[in-house]
């Protein structure tokens, strides 16, 4: 049996007054951390991770429609099947 795993990295712009209610939503989304947060500039770094594709693409809409969310980019995906290999 093969399993897969799929990791993003995403940088999320917010309004700067929202920071903490917005790193607390992503926070709270299955897979979901965020790794670094710039309350200043707005900008949070997150880390998302799933078994599925499918999953990981909800995952990212989920951090597009939270409230005070200005833009999501992903600059990071791996994805890495992992079990045994057939011959």
């Amino acid at each position: 049996m093969q399993a897969n795993w799929h990791v993003a990295g995403l940088v999320v712009q917010a309004h700067p007054q929202n920071i903490l209610t917005v790193s607390q939503a992503l926070n709270e989304l299955p897979g979901s951390e965020v790794a670094v947060s710039d309350a200043e500039h707005g900008k949070l770094v997150v880390v998302m991770e799933a078994a599925r594709s499918d999953v990981l693409l909800n995952q990212i809409e989920s951090a597009r429609n939270i409230a005070g969310v200005l833009a999501v980019s992903l600059v990071y995906h791996q994805q890495d099947e992992q079990g045994e290999e057939t011959p």
